[in-house]
């Protein structure tokens, strides 16, 4: 019997072949969603400057309680002028500098009596209370972002706050989407006998943007053996070609022999999993291919598992692998002896963690399904059930 590659042997094998892509720097405002090339470090202390945490008066804390004079007024985004001194305050907003001279900042709603330019506080106050230390949040040179990571934006404001204008991240994968069969018909055609809408090529563009690459073409041929090698030639000039059938043993099945003719090289072909047992893998030079099955379902969970993990060592992310979580079932699952499954599900969170409930209907071919699950539940192989309330592994769809 032929010996296939488990889903961990053939993900580890992907990523072998997957090498960060270059360099090049992005603005701060168009940072999101990409991924830091190097560390991001501050170029001034934040704050730059002692400031209030709150609106009140800027005052010395060893002179309360007491009573003491207002000598001005610290706002934000302006220099205070002079000093606080002996008996003195001054008023202040958030975020203003505190004045040279004091040490704490007295809220406004704990001064009993302010007018005729004077206040007066009841209670005492240590030196620091209220006021944002500069350097503080993070001191200049200090790294605010660490390279390797996607950037979302509480990163972006990190980095904006430190006064970084632009970032080093790895340029966006160039990804080309092949989807085929003769059976397949664009949505809103009217469908003759045998044939099928297309579903793969809009699902695949739309994952593989989903992980940060940028879709160069998303086209659709039949089983015609000249228009595939025109629409592989075509993606090979990208950095990833993503192709939906043609990769089983039937007579129709022409992808792997078009792409032999076209230097590719296979690296694998077949995993012990399902849905997407057969699933080709292979390169040619540095751009990647992978040739996922014609089921939907089986495409799907092969771009979640092979493809988006690629695209994000393309990437330069430090952990490309899928970020499976635990997990319990909410029902029973009888195990394949031979091949993991990967079961959509429905997650809810209750008193115990994660609970996993398997939809109605895993055939790989329902893909309307699927999108009433949000969760990917890896079954290993094995003998047997696992019951409800069993601890597994899961994955996030659609995030």
């Amino acid at each position: 019997m032929e010996r296939l590659l488990t889903y961990d042997q053939a993900q580890i094998r992907v990523l072998e072949k997957a090498r960060p892509l270059a360099v090049e720097e992005v603005s701060v405002s168009a940072a999101a969603g990409r991924v830091a090339a190097e560390d991001v470090r501050a170029t001034v202390d934040l704050p730059p400057f002692p400031s209030s945490a709150m609106d009140g008066f800027a005052v010395r804390g060893a002179e309360l309680p007491g009573v003491l004079r207002v000598v001005g007024e610290a706002a934000a985004g302006a220099p205070f002028a002079g000093r606080v001194g002996a008996g003195e305050a001054a008023a202040i907003s958030t975020g203003a500098v505190v004045p040279d001279g004091a040490d704490a900042v007295v809220p406004m709603e704990v001064v009993l009596n302010a007018g005729d330019g004077g206040i007066e506080v009841a209670e005492a106050l240590e030196a620091g209370t209220n006021v944002r230390p500069r350097g503080g949040d993070v001191a200049a040179g200090e790294v605010v972002v660490p390279r390797g990571i996607r950037l979302q934006a509480a990163h972006v404001a990190a980095a904006a706050a430190a006064g970084v204008s632009r970032l080093s991240c790895s340029r966006r994968p160039r990804v080309a989407v092949v989807a085929t069969g003769s059976e397949l018909v664009a949505p809103g055609q009217p469908l003759a006998a045998g044939q099928v809408y297309e579903a793969n090529a809009a699902m695949l563009a739309a994952a593989v943007a989903q992980a940060g690459a940028e879709v160069v073409g998303a086209e659709t041929v039949g089983d015609d053996e000249a228009l595939l090698r025109a629409a592989l030639e075509r993606g090979l000039a990208a950095d990833v070609v993503v192709t939906s059938g043609g990769v089983s043993v039937g007579e129709h099945d022409l992808v792997r022999a078009v792409e032999r003719e076209l230097g590719v090289e296979e690296v694998f072909w077949r995993v012990a999993m399902k849905p997407g047992k057969p699933l080709a893998y292979g390169v040619r030079g540095a751009t990647l291919v992978f040739g996922l099955p014609g089921n939907p379902v089986s495409a799907l969970v092969g771009c979640e598992l092979f493809v988006k993990p690629a695209l994000n060592a393309l990437q330069g992310l430090l952990q490309p692998a899928p970020p499976f979580e635990p997990g319990r079932l909410s029902a029973p699952l009888r195990r394949n002896a031979a091949r993991d499954q990967f079961v959509r599900a429905r997650s809810r969170r209750d008193a115990g963690g994660i609970a996993l409930e398997p939809i109605a209907g895993q055939e790989s071919h329902m893909i309307a399904r699927s999108a009433a699950a949000d969760a990917l539940v890896h079954i290993p192989r094995g003998n047997g059930e696992l019951p409800a309330g069993a601890s597994v592994s899961w994955l996030r769809l659609y995030c």
